[in-house]
């Protein structure tokens, strides 16, 4: 289901209003080479049980249909040995292009070596800081929303939300990206008068397990002083609920949630039904998904990466709501029919 929404620019996020007209139009490539006939290729997954990897999947299988690629998803599980096994298994497919999904280049920097050195071109989303064209690690195109917008909007809402607002951060180490962008949260909190209670660095693969813990000894610590919970991904906010809920707050109460990334399905039905999380910063993952295919048809066939680089969108409950039960934030901007054209379809 496709979002037809108002919007309008601030800073370079995009804030999903309400209204009947349809999103602006798709700002991406016009151009570039047809489909490359008969290719296969493998999507690397850092993670499925994260929304933005598994959303981004989705949108790289749909436009893999379209173009007529074959694709293989293999799942690293969440965890770096299990994303090493998936690369030895890629290279045993011997595919025509690799597309790394959700974690950092530089992790896998030795088997990227093997795949450079057999030739075989790879794209990535959120595979490093650099966006774009000729990343790290030999990536042909490193596909996201510009990752410092993100967390200065997450940030910049929480401030406008309270006066003085006290906030504690969430971001995992093992990502390079997810570091920058917890920094750059915590630089605008205190640029903007905020107060960082604390940064909290635990892995994203065991938030099932810590967040329930975590949040309980953090409410115990700071009481009411926190009143914003800032993360660098949805998947934090999946399990703080049982235990706000325990201590006799509100789905409506503080701390409020406030995610930097990257506009999961369950972060919409919390948004939607002011359960335990205020706003999203949402990527356009389907979206990503097809920009993905056509930057490894352009890869393959020896072309010039199209640069391309989505805008993020701020979703808060009446703009989820808005949404219609859509499970990502898909904008109605044209972007399929633009990619089926350049690619003769």
């Amino acid at each position: 289901m496709n979002i037809n929404l108002n919007v309008c620019l601030l800073a370079s996020a995009v804030t999903i209003g309400l209204g009947s007209s349809t999103l602006h139009a798709f700002d991406g490539p016009t151009s570039g080479p047809e489909a490359a006939p008969d290719k296969t290729i493998v999507v690397l997954a850092a993670d499925l049980k994260n929304g933005g990897v598994l959303g981004v999947t989705n949108g790289v299988e749909e436009a893999a249909d379209v173009i007529g690629w074959t694709v293989r998803v293999l799942d690293g599980g969440g965890s770096v040995q299990g994303r090493t096994a998936a690369f030895g298994q890629a290279m045993a497919l011997q595919p025509d292009g690799i597309i790394v999904n959700g974690f950092d280049a530089v992790e896998q920097q030795a088997a990227l070596d093997q795949v450079a050195s057999a030739g075989i071109p790879v794209v990535s989303w959120h595979s490093g800081p650099k966006i774009g064209c000729d990343a790290p690690g030999g990536i042909f195109a490193n596909i996201s929303t510009d990752a410092m917008t993100v967390s200065e909007s997450a940030a910049e809402w929480a401030i406008n939300d309270i006066d003085d607002a006290g906030v504690v951060i969430f971001t995992d180490s093992t990502y390079q990206i997810a570091i920058d962008k917890a920094d750059r949260i915590k630089e605008t909190i205190e640029e903007l008068g905020g107060t960082v209670l604390e940064y909290v660095d635990t892995p994203i693969a065991d938030t099932s397990n810590r967040m329930g813990p975590l949040t309980t000894s953090l409410l115990q610590k700071y009481g009411a002083k926190w009143t914003h919970s800032l993360a660098i991904n949805d998947i934090y906010f999946d399990f703080m609920g049982p235990a706000l809920a325990a201590a006799g707050i509100k789905g409506d109460g503080s701390p409020k949630a406030v995610a930097a990334g990257d506009g999961s399905e369950s972060a919409f039905q919390r948004i939607r039904t002011n359960q335990y999380q205020s706003i999203t910063v949402a990527e356009p993952l389907n979206l990503q998904g097809w920009q993905l295919v056509d930057e490894l048809n352009r890869a393959v066939q020896g072309e010039e990466c199209s640069g391309y680089v989505t805008a993020p969108a701020v979703v808060d409950q009446a703009s989820a709501e808005a949404m219609d039960g859509s499970p990502i934030f898909d904008p109605d901007n044209g972007y399929r029919e633009a990619y089926s054209a350049i690619w003769g379809k």
